[in-house]
């Protein structure tokens, strides 16, 4: 499985939306290295065919130049002579950065955030690294990999909430690695984990959103459209609410209604590639309603 270059792919509109205003609205805010537990996973799963950090890595390293996979190499031979926590540390923050901002390669990146985050086990780091995988999972077409990241998601989410019980962020990342992740077989595991807080606290943005999602997942549009005008109701300028409003009433038929919320969307949007999108979709829905102005 070929890892995918680290920038953002336009599937599909709301897509594409939809992870980059929930990245940004959370956060205001050779041979590979592994940690042991980690690796004893990967050897199991790769009995069953799954998805693991080694091949990735192998996948990884034919995209490389020459002169990268020379850098990359000293990198993890600097991890395996690393005996001293801080030491490996900074050669997994390095190892980040390699694939980031050299290679833009999105696994490798997330992976020595992950193992960073798993080493230096602050809540900080490890629901840092969790939401990376989290959000990226959700545009994932691969079936095996938008698992393999869930399960990355769901231990760094795990780690964090020994440290933190209460963190309701994380209680609902944790449920939502369920519902876009596929790691589990009642799919209301993940649902129910959103849910405790947003019973709790109505008011919680995150976790309206990412139950109206799930309401969307299994169809249950009318669900779906209570969560997010719910949203829209507190921050009528969230543009995830109401780009998803506009897919629901268009998956409902309703497509007066979807005109009228990607027309809302678009005062909301700075890029101007997104724009052209949203009024292009407007176009395409009032050719086909009667009577609609463009």
């Amino acid at each position: 499985m070929q890892p995918k270059i680290f920038q953002v792919k336009r599937k599909q509109l709301i897509t594409v939306l939809a992870g980059i205003l929930m990245v940004a609205g959370l956060y205001f805010f050779g041979k590979t290295n592994p940690s042991a537990s980690q690796r004893n996973k990967d050897k199991s799963a790769a009995g069953t065919g799954e998805i693991t950090i080694d091949s990735i890595l192998v996948h990884a390293k034919e995209s490389l130049r020459p002169e990268q996979v020379t850098r990359l190499g000293m990198l993890e031979q600097s991890v395996v002579r690393g005996n001293v926590k801080d030491q490996q540390l900074e050669v997994f923050h390095q190892l980040a950065h390699f694939w980031k901002d050299s290679a833009q390669l999105f696994e490798p990146y997330a992976w020595y955030e992950a193992e960073s985050a798993r080493l230096e086990n602050s809540e900080k780091s490890l629901t840092f690294a969790a939401h990376l995988f989290l959000y990226n999972l959700r545009n994932e077409s691969s079936p095996q990999l938008r698992k393999w990241k869930a399960l990355q998601a769901r231990d760094l989410f795990e780690r964090s909430l020994k440290l933190n019980p209460n963190n309701d962020s994380s209680i609902i990342g944790l449920g939502a690695c369920y519902i876009f992740g596929n790691i589990a077989e009642n799919p209301m595991e993940g649902i129910l984990k959103v849910k405790q807080v947003a019973d709790r606290d109505s008011t919680n943005v995150f976790a309206q959103l990412i139950l109206g999602h799930g309401s969307v997942i299994s169809g249950q549009y009318d669900k779906a459209m209570e969560r997010f005008q719910k949203v829209a109701g507190m921050q009528p300028d969230n543009l995830e609410a109401v780009m998803m409003l506009a897919e629901v009433n268009e998956r409902k038929s309703d497509k007066p209604a979807a005109i009228l919320w990607y027309r809302k969307a678009i005062p909301l949007v700075n890029n101007p590639e997104l724009v052209l999108e949203i009024q292009k979709r407007i176009d395409e829905l009032a050719e086909t309603t009667p009577g609609e102005n463009r």
